[in-house]
């Protein structure tokens, strides 16, 4: 792997053992990325290196290996807090995912914070990890939850979060980059004009972070929320990062070991955080290959990731729009979109479509993408998914491409 000039994904994709494999007789063309990326040699040797001559249960023991334990684990946390610039190492909270980081938010912070008659602003864009931990709150509490809405290319008319803010909103929710659309909203922008407003902001940053180079200080949000499996980790770890001052004041989620200071039969007093939120016995080796992910990204640099992701998009969408028969939902756009295109072709269920492009060894998405109110606005129950990473190239595109085609002949012919 090259740490300077254009990227070369041809020899970035020999990092990643998963790749050279053959799927239906075909070249394996990886184009599922928003939903996982895969793991290059130096995460999967970090974590194995890390089962074989460190793994212990941290933070609890004097010995040898709980000490290195601890070591790795803190170590992560400051490799972070470092990548997305946040202030202190305690305000990076483990999580198992984005889901559990913004479930965190709406039973810790939000049970403390909103009040009756209090308002929640979502969009219909959201992922559902973003909707219905404030449906639940809803329903626990008198709490309203509205939406901002969307326009015909499924972004969000900046005059919608003017008009829907108001005396009673307490929380901004909302995606960094749409997982259905690749659609960037203006983060910054929309956080100075709802702090103004006295509205806390959270961000659902779990397709963002992968390929954005992301700056909380800079953006000044409250809280953002990632998981380490969209950004060459493993799964089962996810980041909260929340300023300190919020963190401090919030209760904890998950009780037990751990997260203590001192139990006794009828009370408990908790640890300070970061430990307060993170009961149990912590995913150490996750941790270990979100930093070695960390390691591999930042010697490739965000800014070339990003790059190399916008020149894919331009092409798949030139040679897509060739296409008459296919159906792409969003902004053609790519100024402030990512590596995510949603498409169907005419007269063929998502499902079946995938089955096909897949026979071509082309791996897309199908479904409605866990975005049901998207799916809604946009007038569809489904839809096909391609989303790119640095291992993906040209020829990955050129292959979904003679997999659409192919489908849409099958059926064209009735086979």
């Amino acid at each position: 792997m090259k740490s300077k000039g254009s990227l070369n994904s041809n020899e970035i994709k020999n990092d990643f053992p998963i790749l050279s494999q053959e799927v239906n007789g075909q070249s394996l063309h990886y184009l599922d990325n928003a939903a996982t990326t895969q793991k290059p040699e130096l995460v999967l040797n970090a974590i194995d290196k890390y089962n074989r001559k460190n793994n212990a249960n941290p933070h609890r023991g004097a010995h040898y290996l709980s000490v290195k334990a601890t070591e790795k684990y803190e170590k992560g946390r400051e490799r972070v807090k470092e990548f997305i610039n946040a202030n202190q190492a305690e305000e990076i909270i483990f999580t198992r995912n984005t889901t559990e980081s913004l479930n965190l938010l709406a039973y810790s912070f939000a049970e403390k914070e909103l009040e009756s008659g209090d308002e929640v602003l979502i969009s219909t864009a959201e992922h559902h990890s973003n909707i219905l931990p404030w449906q639940q709150l809803s329903k626990r509490k008198d709490i309203k939850l509205k939406y901002l809405d969307i326009n015909e290319n499924g972004e969000i008319p900046f005059q919608e979060i003017k008009d829907k803010i108001n005396k009673n909103t307490k929380i901004l929710s909302i995606t960094h980059m749409s997982n259905v659309t690749g659609l960037i909203n203006d983060i910054q922008k929309i956080t100075n004009y709802a702090h103004k407003k006295g509205v806390y902001v959270i961000i659902d940053g779990a397709q963002a972070v992968p390929h954005l180079k992301v700056d909380v200080q800079k953006l000044d949000v409250d809280f953002y929320a990632f998981s380490g499996h969209k950004m060459l980790g493993p799964m089962g770890i996810g980041v909260l990062y929340g300023k300190k001052d919020l963190l401090d004041e919030m209760p904890p989620f998950l009780t037990g070991g751990g997260m203590i200071e001192y139990v006794q039969k009828s009370s408990s007093s908790f640890a300070p955080i970061p430990e307060r939120f993170e009961a149990g016995t912590p995913n150490v080796e996750g941790v270990v290959g979100l930093s070695a992910a960390i390691d591999y990204l930042e010697k490739i640099g965000m800014e070339r990731v990003f790059e190399h992701e916008k020149k894919l998009l331009e092409y798949a969408l030139n040679e897509m729009v060739k296409l008459d028969y296919l159906e792409i939902y969003g902004s053609e756009n790519i100024e402030n979109k990512g590596g995510i295109i949603s498409f169907n072709i005419e007269g063929i269920h998502s499902h079946d479509s995938a089955t096909i492009i897949d026979s071509k060894g082309v791996a897309v998405r199908s479904g409605h993408h866990c975005a049901q109110p998207l799916m809604a606005e946009l007038g569809i129950n489904s839809a096909l998914r391609a989303s790119f990473y640095i291992y993906n190239d040209r020829e990955d595109i050129d292959a979904l491409i003679e997999g659409i085609k192919k489908a849409k002949e099958m059926f064209s012919n009735g086979s």
